[in-house]
Formats: C-alpha cells, sequence, structure tokens
C-alpha cells in the first residue's frame, strides 16, 4: 500500500514534521501551501506554540525554565508527528486546532 502523500509530495508524516523545524515559518509555509488536515494541524499547533515560547521568553526567570523545555517540546513535536499522530500540546493544541478551522 502506498504511503499518503501531502500536497507537497512529501508523506504526510514528513510534513508534518518539518513544520516544526524551523519553528514560526516553516509552520506558516506549511499552513500556506497544504490542505492535508494533519499537516494543517501541525503547522497551526508549530505556530502557536514557538509564538507562545517567544513571549514566555521575555517573562524575567521564565525564560530559565523555557529554553530548556521548548527544546525538549521541539525534539517531542518532531517526533510526534514523523509517528503519525496528532499530538497535541496541552492548553495550546487546543488552540491551534481551532484556529485551524478557521483559516
Amino acid at each position: 500500500m502506498a504511503a499518503a502523500k501531502s500536497g507537497t509530495g512529501l508523506k504526510k508524516e514528513t510534513a508534518g514534521a518539518l513544520a516544526y523545524v524551523l519553528g514560526p515559518l516553516t509552520g506558516v509555509i506549511f499552513l500556506v501551501i497544504e490542505k492535508d488536515p494533519f499537516v494543517r494541524f501541525h503547522a497551526m499547533q508549530s505556530i502557536v506554540v514557538f509564538v507562545a515560547l517567544f513571549v514566555i521568553n521575555w517573562i524575567p526567570l521564565m525564560a530559565i525554565i523555557a529554553g530548556p523545555v521548548g527544546f525538549i517540546l521541539w525534539l517531542l513535536l518532531i517526533y510526534k508527528a514523523w509517528q503519525g499522530e496528532e499530538w497535541e500540546v496541552p492548553f495550546l493544541g487546543k488552540f491551534a486546532r481551532q484556529f485551524v478551522k478557521k483559516v
């Protein structure tokens, strides 16, 4: 059985994982060019999560925690998308799912 392809010609799991690689930049790119719901969810979640992490980094003392947690979260999100899971980041994932329905 052939693997499901995304609008970019990549496997949807690969496109979903790539949506996280450069944070909101690749998130916006994949959100614009993709029609596959799986990839669009991961692209929107990339935007929401990394914008939230950017804002948190401006809060004193939170930046100390946000850096390592953000890096681990980044790796986890790439892995989950690569495995074909639509894992929602607690709290932020729900916003991403709502936003992707509106776009």
